[in-house]
């Protein structure tokens, strides 16, 4: 006699035997790299889970390591990563760490870089330079990232560099929540927005429609054969009386703000506020953002700040509750847009 032959009834709807359908549950896993654990614990804290532990190690030859101590198996994994000094060891951090969780079988890595490295170098403006920024990005495509998330990058460009999507979240929200609750009346019926230089001038437009305040420009010089050395020529606006916030994505060695600053109160400004999104503080920036031109300085968290570089006049805001929030927002396939009043 001939076997019967076994039929199995597939589901309508998926094609597939029923019962044989695997219900898998997605999971949200954060890690970190060592140059900002303050940062990685406060976005886990936020997101109201544990940090998987990861075990890293740099060898007498000045070799890297990175093992995750658990099974990060099918997992959503973000690597939080920021990269203040020194940058090139961050950086080769992370794409160890990106290899490594390829090679355990994370579903999709996203890479969170609070601050974007090599940022400023976005585009060739002389003959035989590099494009460092698209580098970077190439870099961590290969390693293993599928998405990157970052706050404020130097310039929007950068965004195509990388073959993936990436998440470009905005740090104005939580600088604008301080600025509403921390300007007296006088400050508020004085304010002026001021952009540094001409690159800012969009950036600055959107803080002066948010706070209802009239914008000035500043022009200056770069010699691009200099590093770090900024001329201030002159100021488009009326700064005199006046309560002025200049605003920038990031601070440096402090050349530019500094002599802005100073500009700004010679031709009359009452105050000076400056409020930038990335404090990278390279020496001697501390020192200058204490000069007697500026009142007050207000950055966020994005880079960690030793206690040697902070001062009296210095005001930190977390941005690891902004980062959490995107995190929840990519992992629930939600919309990031939205964060920010653009469309769900």
């Amino acid at each position: 006699m001939g076997r019967k032959k076994k039929t199995v009834e597939l589901d309508r709807d998926n094609g597939v035997a029923p019962g044989l359908i695997a219900k898998t549950k997605k999971r949200l896993v954060v890690a970190g790299g060592r140059s900002h654990p303050q940062l990685t614990a406060e976005v886990a804290k936020a997101l109201g889970t544990e940090i998987a532990p990861v075990e890293h190690r740099t060898f007498a030859s000045g070799e890297i390591y990175a093992r995750f101590e658990v099974s990060i198996r099918g997992c959503d994994l973000f690597i939080v990563q920021s990269f203040g000094e020194p940058v090139n060891e961050w950086l080769m951090e992370t794409l160890i760490m990106l290899d490594a969780a390829k090679r355990a079988s994370a579903k999709r890595i996203t890479v969170v870089a609070p601050y974007y490295p090599y940022s400023r170098q976005d585009k060739k403006g002389r003959g035989r330079e590099p494009i460092s920024a698209r580098l970077v990005a190439d870099m961590l495509k290969t390693a293993g990232a599928d998405r990157v998330m970052s706050v404020d990058l130097h310039a929007a460009q950068i965004q195509g560099f990388f073959d993936g999507p990436v998440d470009h979240l905005f740090a104005k929200p939580v600088l604008l929540e301080h600025f509403r609750s921390s300007l007296t009346a006088e400050d508020r019926e004085t304010l002026t927005i001021v952009s540094p230089d001409m690159g800012r001038v969009r950036v600055a437009d959107t803080w002066s429609d948010s706070l209802g305040a009239p914008l000035a420009i500043i022009h200056k010089r770069r010699d691009p054969k200099v590093a770090n050395q900024v001329s201030v020529h002159e100021i488009v606006g009326a700064v005199e009386g006046r309560t002025c916030l200049l605003v920038d994505d990031m601070i440096d060695t402090g050349g530019t703000i500094v002599k802005a600053a100073q500009a700004l109160k010679a031709n009359g400004a009452r105050r000076v506020i400056v409020a930038a999104t990335h404090a990278i503080f390279s020496d001697p920036a501390s020192e200058r953002l204490q000069d007697p031109s500026i009142d007050e300085v207000v950055i966020t968290d994005t880079i960690p700040l030793t206690e040697s570089r902070r001062w009296e006049t210095l005001t930190i805001l977390p941005i690891a509750p902004l980062l959490a929030t995107a995190i929840r927002q990519v992992f629930e396939d939600g919309s990031v847009t939205s964060m920010f009043g653009g469309d769900a």
